[in-house]
C-alpha cells in the first residue's frame, strides 16, 4: 500500500512516497508561507497531484507545523510563520480533493513517532523530542505512546519562559520564551547583528574558528541548555532526542551534553542526549505510520 507523505514547515515542504517501510521520490520545495494559507495549500495539492501522475496511492500522511487536532485533522493554532493557517481543516480539504484517507499530525509529534518506530527512540518508552529550526518544537513519549495532553498541544517547549525580563505578551505571546533565544532563527539573528553576511546556520559554523563567532554560538548553546534543564527536571525521561539541521554540527551536541550535565541534579545524569537519527526524513516517516499508531 502506497502512502503519499508530506512535511509542511514554515520554510520548506518535503514530500515522498512511502511503500513497504521505505521512502522514495523524495522532493523539497519552498513553502512560500508569507504568501498565505491558500498559497501553501495550493502548493501541497500540486505536489500530491504530481505524485498521482507517477503512481497510485491509497493514503496521505501529513506532518505539519502548528498545533493539530489529529482526530479532526485541523490546525488548532499556528503562529506568524504560517499566516492564516490557524483553523485550517487540512484533513477535510485533502480528502475532498484526492478521495483517499488522510492523517494529519503536528510536525514534531510526527518526527517523534518516526524516531520511535525507525530511529533514536526505538525501544525507549519514555523520551522527549525537541527540534530547533525556525522555532522550537517538542513532543513527549510516555509508556511507549505519544502524550498529546488534554487538547492535543502537549510539548510546546518553545513557550517555556526563560527570559521573564523580556516578557511583553501584549506585543508577542512568545516574548521572553525559549524559542526566541534557542531556535536556529535566534542564532542567525545574534550572529547577523555582528556580521550581516551570516544569514544562515551553515555560514555561521563555517566561521566557528573566529573567537567572536564562537562566543555567540556558545551563548546560544547555553540558551538551549536552560530550556532542556527544565524539560528534563519536569519529565525525567530516559532520553532526550534533539532534531533540526543545526544538530548535525558535532560541536553543538558535544557542548550541550557537557553544559547540561553541569546544570542537572546528579539524580538526572543518567538521561541520554541523542541526535535525531532520521534527519529531515523523521516527519515524513512519522506521517507514514500515523494510522498504525492510533
Amino acid at each position: 500500500m502506497a502512502t503519499i507523505v508530506l512535511d509542511i514547515g514554515g520554510t520548506a515542504i518535503k514530500s515522498g512516497l512511502y511503500t513497504n517501510g521505505e521512502l522514495s521520490e523524495i522532493r523539497e520545495i519552498p513553502t512560500e508561507a508569507k504568501q498565505g494559507r491558500d498559497h501553501v495549500l495550493n502548493r501541497v495539492k500540486e505536489l500530491i497531484a504530481d505524485y498521482r501522475k507517477i503512481c497510485s496511492f491509497q493514503r496521505i500522511g501529513i506532518s505539519t507545523a502548528g498545533q493539530v487536532n489529529p482526530l479532526r485533522g485541523d490546525i488548532i493554532y499556528a503562529n506568524e510563520n504560517l499566516p492564516g493557517y490557524t483553523g485550517t481543516p487540512l484533513k477535510e480539504i485533502m480528502e475532498q480533493e484526492f478521495r483517499v484517507p488522510t492523517a494529519v499530525e503536528n510536525d514534531v509529534n510526527a518526527a517523534a513517532i518516526g524516531e520511535a518506530v525507525f530511529g533514536a527512540g526505538k525501544g525507549i518508552s519514555d523520551f522527549a523530542c525537541l527540534t530547533y529550526g525556525t522555532g522550537v518544537g517538542g513532543a513527549i513519549f510516555l509508556n511507549g505512546n505519544l502524550y498529546s495532553g488534554s487538547s492535543f498541544s502537549a510539548g510546546e517547549f518553545g513557550a517555556i519562559v526563560t527570559h521573564p525580563e523580556d516578557r511583553h505578551i501584549e506585543q508577542d505571546m512568545f516574548s521572553g520564551c525559549y524559542e526566541k533565544y534557542a531556535s536556529t532563527t535566534a542564532l542567525v539573528r545574534m550572529a547577523a547583528a555582528v556580521d550581516p553576511s551570516l544569514t544562515n546556520g551553515r555560514a555561521i559554523f563555517e566561521q566557528l574558528e573566529k573567537e567572536h563567532i564562537k562566543s555567540i554560538v556558545d551563548q546560544w548553546i547555553m540558551e538551549i541548555v536552560y530550556g532542556l534543564t527544565s524539560v528534563i527536571h519536569m519529565l525525567n525521561p530516559a532520553c532526550v532526542i534533539l532534531g533540526g539541521g543545526v544538530m548535525e554540527q558535532t560541536y553543538v551536541l558535544e557542548q550541550i551534553r557537557e553544559r547540561l550535565r553541569e546544570n542537572l541534579m546528579p539524580s538526572f545524569h543518567h538521561v541520554k542526549i541523542e541526535k535525531a537519527a532520521l534527519g529531515n526524513r523523521a516527519g515524513m516517516l512519522g506521517a507514514a505510520v500515523l494510522e498504525q499508531r492510533r
